[in-house]
């Protein structure tokens, strides 16, 4: 891994479950964020995306690249464009520096309506971080039947987990 390096883009479809769940689950009870009536009689055309579930995704973004052993040292975003219902969302990232076991990610997440997230994060690599990226042939996750899947987000049902992980 060197600088210039880019990773690989995460398109994360945005929907009403994504941004109520992640509103909830980071304890953030804004109208806004779970209620379209009130997010419009405070302007907005619909509910949208809190940051809190922004950085969430980030995170993911950047563990799922250079895997379970890193540790996200420091994460600086900024939020643009809001994410509403409907729209997707594509994760980029660029390597800016490798250094002494770290690395500083330049991140940027894009929608239909600009620029939703900006910003840097510093990465401690683990030893084989050269070979850390997700392989192709990962596994895939089933819901079993009779699961109550419509309370789960989305993209439980087809979330990409190692190989070894049932």
């Amino acid at each position: 891994m060197k600088s210039g390096d880019e990773l690989p883009a995460l398109t994360i479809p945005i929907t009403r479950t994504l941004i109520v769940a992640g509103a909830l689950a980071s304890r953030d009870y804004q109208d806004v964020h779970h209620d379209t009536e009130a997010a419009r009689e405070k302007g907005s055309p619909d509910i949208f995306m809190n940051i809190l579930t922004t950085n969430g995704l980030v995170g993911r973004y950047l563990t799922d690249h250079f895997g379970p052993h890193c540790v996200l040292r420091k994460v600086a975003i900024r939020l643009g464009a809001p994410n509403y219902p409907g729209d997707t969302m594509v994760l980029r990232g660029t390597v800016t520096e490798v250094s002494d076991g770290t690395a500083v990610v330049r991140i940027v997440g894009a929608n239909g309506l600009g620029h939703h997230v900006t910003g840097t994060a510093t990465v401690s690599l683990p030893e084989d971080a050269a070979i850390a990226s997700p392989p192709e042939d990962v596994a895939t996750v089933s819901v079993p039947e009779g699961t109550a899947a419509a309370s789960l987000p989305e993209d439980v049902a087809t979330r990409n987990l190692p190989e070894d992980t049932e």
